[in-house]
């Protein structure tokens, strides 16, 4: 299998089990990543690791620098990247502890930096977006997932906020009423610069917490926190069986 990148989020700052072999610090013409792209050995393959909220965790979702990152991990030889993200349940099938590889996204951020084709250009550039997410990436997370039988979704639609307060009741309304199953704030404009770069790219989204309205009560840090704790060894076992695939 080509080289792969994972970019974890939320809860993901570390790859346990990851035999680090060298720490890039590189900068691009974007500035700089949001930590150092660490290549090394995972499931016994090459891997690279970056943290994008930074290590310790301490960039916001609107203000990660995605060209920075994408840029870097290309430069490093990544080939394809699997993304890791810790989002919140809109769809009822969607409870806490629920594992998801979204086959669609809306993107309703706004003032991120969100295209490398901008600038002094040649000539304008449009890329087809139709499909986010890599198809054959899709299907090597989705069969890892069945293997670790654990309970899951091959499909869904990620709706991606800006962030970083978590959303209104009235939003996930709406976000539901467009088809959203899940909610997040990192998956755009990541998605997209990946295809720019003509990088494969899937998302593996673990759910957090239920989202806005979902639940009887409020939203706590508290009980996102502890589904991060409980889902990561899953979501890094389903990691080990992609790079094994």
């Amino acid at each position: 299998m080509s080289v792969v990148a994972i970019i974890g989020g939320t809860g993901l700052t570390q790859l346990a089990g990851l035999t680090i072999r060298e720490s890039l610090t590189l900068d691009t013409p974007w500035g700089q990543p949001s930590a150092e792209v660490l290549r090394g050995e995972f499931g016994g393959r090459e891997v690279l690791f970056l943290a994008r909220h930074g290590h310790p965790h301490r960039i916001p979702p609107h203000q990660v620098n995605y060209r920075a990152n994408l840029f870097a991990l290309k430069e490093a030889g990544a080939e394809a990247i699997v993304a890791v993200n810790a989002v919140g349940g809109i769809h009822a099938a969607m409870g806490t502890g629920h594992l998801c590889v979204p086959h669609q996204l809306i993107d309703y951020t706004w003032g991120r930096g969100s295209t490398f084709f901008e600038g002094e250009l040649d000539c304008v550039t449009h890329i087809d977006f139709s499909h986010p997410y890599d198809e054959e990436l899709r299907q090597r997370l989705i069969a890892a997932l069945r293997t670790e039988g654990c309970e899951f979704s091959g499909r869904g639609v990620y709706a991606c906020s800006q962030g970083p307060r978590l959303e209104t009741v009235a939003e996930i309304v709406r976000m539901e009423r467009d088809g959203c199953d899940i909610v997040g704030m990192t998956g755009m404009p990541e998605a997209a610069l990946a295809r720019e770069l003509e990088l494969p790219y899937a998302c593996l989204a673990l759910v957090v917490n239920p989202a806005a309205g979902k639940s009887t009560g409020i939203i706590t840090m508290a009980e996102i926190e502890q589904a991060l704790a409980e889902g990561m060894d899953t979501v890094k076992a389903v990691l080990r069986g992609v790079l094994a695939g």
